[in-house]
C-alpha cells in the first residue's frame, strides 16, 4: 500500500504541472465569444428521469435548442446538475442514479441532470485534476445557453459536485454570467487543490450560497483524499471528517464480501464517499434531521462545547441547510450512525469530580445509561481521556434514539484491567450534580444524586443513579427559546 502510495504522488508531482497549463488556458477570458462557441464541448448532459434512472435516455445538447424540449426539460421547476468525479473504470459509480432517484423523491416535478465528462475523469489522476477547468466551462456553457435559451430562472439552479465534480461546479459557477443559487460540494478532491487559488477550485464566491460536506480529510494537507479546508459558506465536517464511521477494514472487507467484488473500492473510497449518502439521506430521510454545530476545532467539538444554536451557531445538515452567508467560512461539527439514517443526538455531558485525596487517570472506560420519557439508551461506552479529583471534566455523547426529555442517567466507572488493584478498597470520586446539554432541543437538565448529597463512583464499582433536579426548570424554558429561535427570522426556511 505504502509503495502504490509513493508511486501516486510521485506521479502527482510530476504531472501536476499539467493542471497549470490547462487552468490557465482562457479561464478568465474577457472576450465572451468562447461562450457561445459549443464545438469545443466535450462533456456530455444527460437528462435523467424517475423511472430510469440509471439510463442516459435523452441528452440536452448546447446550441441544439430542440434538445430542451426532446427531453421534456420542464422550465418552471427547480433543476439539480449533478457532476461526478475521478473513476477508475470509465463508468458512471453506483451513488448516481441513488441520488437522482432521491432529488426526484423530494422533488418529483425537478429537472436533473447529469454532466458526463467520463473520458476525462478517467485518466491519470493529475490529468483528470487538470481537465477539471476545462470540464467547467463546459458546464458554464451549458448553463449559460440554457438559461438565456428558455430565459431560466437562476434562483432554481443547484449544482452538486462530488469529489473533482466538486471543483467543477464551482469553476463552472465562477464562469456563469450570474450567479447560481447554490452549489453542494461533497467532499472536494484534495491533492492537486488544498493549496490552489480561488479561481481554481470551490469557493464561496462560486454562488449565492455554498454547502460542504468534508468527510475523508484524513492524512497531511494535499494528500488526503477529502480537501482540509474550508470552501463553502458553511462547511460541515461530519465525525471531525477525517474517518466515517462503518468504513474500517472489517466492515468493507465484510461488505465485498456479501457483495461482490462491485464494491471492492469502497475499501479505498467509503469516508469520501459517505458525503454524497449524508445528501441523500437529507433528501430522502425528512423527519430524521441532522444538526451540525459551529465550532473553533475537532476537540472542543468532543467535548461538548459548542452545542449552542444562538446567533446561527447550529444548522441543518444537507437539503434544507439555512442558507446563511458570513464574511467567513462557518466550520461546524457533527457525529453520526455508521449507516443510514445517520442522524443522532448530542449531549454535552459535564461533571465535577470531587476526593478526599488525590487521584489521577488517564483513558479510562465509563459506561452512561441515558432514560428519557420516550425510552433509555444504556451502557453507552466512552472513554474518559482525564479523570483528575477536584476537576470538572466536560464531553460530548450521542445516541442514534430519540429517548425524549431526559429522567435519569446512570454512570458506570468499569475496570480498565482484569485486575483492579487493590480490589478490597477501590478508588473513589464523589459526584455531587450532573449537567446535561441537548442539542437538538438545547436544554439544559441538572442531575442530582438519587440518594444523598454525593454519588460514590468507584472503579470497577456499581453505577451511580442520578434523576433529575426537582429544583431546575431550565429545560422547558430552553426548548421554548429553542422553538422560538428556530422559527424567528434568522431561522427562515429556504430551499430554493
Amino acid at each position: 500500500v505504502k509503495k502504490i502510495k509513493s508511486c501516486f504522488y510521485s506521479s502527482f508531482v510530476f504531472l501536476s504541472s499539467i493542471y497549470y497549463s490547462y487552468g490557465t488556458y482562457n479561464i478568465m477570458d474577457n472576450g465572451t465569444e468562447w461562450m457561445t462557441d459549443f464545438s469545443d464541448i466535450e462533456s456530455k448532459f444527460s437528462f435523467r428521469t424517475s423511472e430510469e434512472p440509471e439510463d442516459d435516455l435523452c441528452y440536452i445538447v448546447p446550441g441544439q435548442p430542440e434538445t430542451i424540449k426532446e427531453c421534456n426539460f420542464n422550465p418552471d421547476n427547480k433543476t439539480f446538475v449533478v457532476i461526478h468525479g475521478w473513476t477508475v473504470t470509465g463508468m458512471f459509480e453506483s451513488w448516481v442514479p441513488k441520488l437522482v432517484t432521491a432529488l426526484y423523491e423530494r422533488e418529483p416535478t425537478a429537472n436533473v441532470i447529469v454532466v458526463d465528462w467520463l473520458s476525462r475523469a478517467q485518466q491519470h489522476y493529475p490529468t483528470s485534476a487538470a481537465y477539471t477547468k476545462l470540464v467547467g466551462r463546459d458546464v458554464a456553457k451549458f448553463v449559460n445557453w440554457l438559461q438565456a435559451e428558455i430565459d431560466y430562472p437562476w434562483e432554481k439552479l443547484h449544482l452538486l459536485g462530488y469529489s473533482l465534480g466538486a471543483h467543477v461546479a464551482g469553476i463552472a459557477g465562477l464562469l456563469t454570467k450570474h450567479k447560481v443559487n447554490r452549489i453542494t460540494g461533497m467532499d472536494p478532491a484534495g491533492p492537486s487543490f488544498e493549496y490552489a487559488d480561488a479561481q481554481s477550485t470551490l469557493s464561496p464566491d462560486d454562488a449565492l450560497f455554498v454547502d460542504v460536506l468534508h468527510t475523508n480529510t484524513r492524512g497531511s494537507p494535499d494528500r488526503s483524499i477529502g480537501i482540509q479546508r474550508p470552501v463553502g459558506h458553511i462547511d460541515i465536517y461530519p465525525n471531525g471528517g477525517t474517518f466515517q464511521p462503518g468504513c474500517d477494514l472489517q466492515n468493507t472487507v465484510l461488505m465485498v464480501a456479501t457483495t461482490g467484488l462491485r464494491n471492492m473500492d469502497q475499501i479505498v473510497k467509503c469516508s469520501h464517499e459517505r458525503s454524497i449518502h449524508l445528501f441523500i439521506d437529507s433528501l430522502v430521510n425528512q423527519e430524521q434531521e441532522s444538526f451540525a454545530y459551529r465550532c473553533s476545532s475537532k476537540d472542543s467539538f468532543n467535548k461538548g462545547m459548542c452545542l449552542s444554536c444562538r446567533k446561527n451557531r447550529c444548522n441543518k445538515v444537507g437539503y434544507r441547510v439555512n442558507k446563511i452567508r458570513t464574511r467567513r467560512s462557518s466550520k461546524m461539527y457533527m457525529k453520526t450512525r455508521d449507516m443510514m439514517p445517520y442522524k443522532v443526538f448530542h449531549y454535552q455531558v459535564k461533571v465535577h469530580f470531587f476526593g478526599k485525596t488525590q487521584l489521577s487517570y488517564t483513558d479510562q472506560p465509563m459506561k452512561i445509561s441515558l432514560y428519557g420519557i420516550h425510552g433509555e439508551k444504556e451502557n453507552i461506552p466512552y472513554i474518559m481521556p482525564a479523570l483528575n479529583t477536584n476537576t470538572t471534566v466536560s464531553f460530548l455523547l450521542t445516541t442514534d434514539a430519540d429517548i425524549g426529555e431526559l429522567l435519569m442517567v446512570k454512570l458506570l466507572w468499569e475496570k480498565d484491567t482484569l485486575i483492579s488493584w487493590p480490589w478490597w478498597n477501590p478508588d473513589t470520586f464523589h459526584i455531587r450534580k450532573l449537567r446535561i446539554k441537548s442539542g437538538e432541543t438545547q436544554s439544559i437538565i441538572i442531575f442530582s444524586a438519587k440518594e444523598g448529597e454525593f454519588s460514590y463512583l468507584s472503579r470497577g464499582g456499581e453505577a451511580v443513579v442520578f434523576v433529575k433536579d426537582k429544583e431546575a426548570q431550565s429545560s422547558r424554558k430552553n426548548q421554548r427559546l429553542h422553538k422560538l429561535k428556530m422559527h424567528g427570522s434568522s431561522f427562515k426556511q429556504s430551499t430554493e
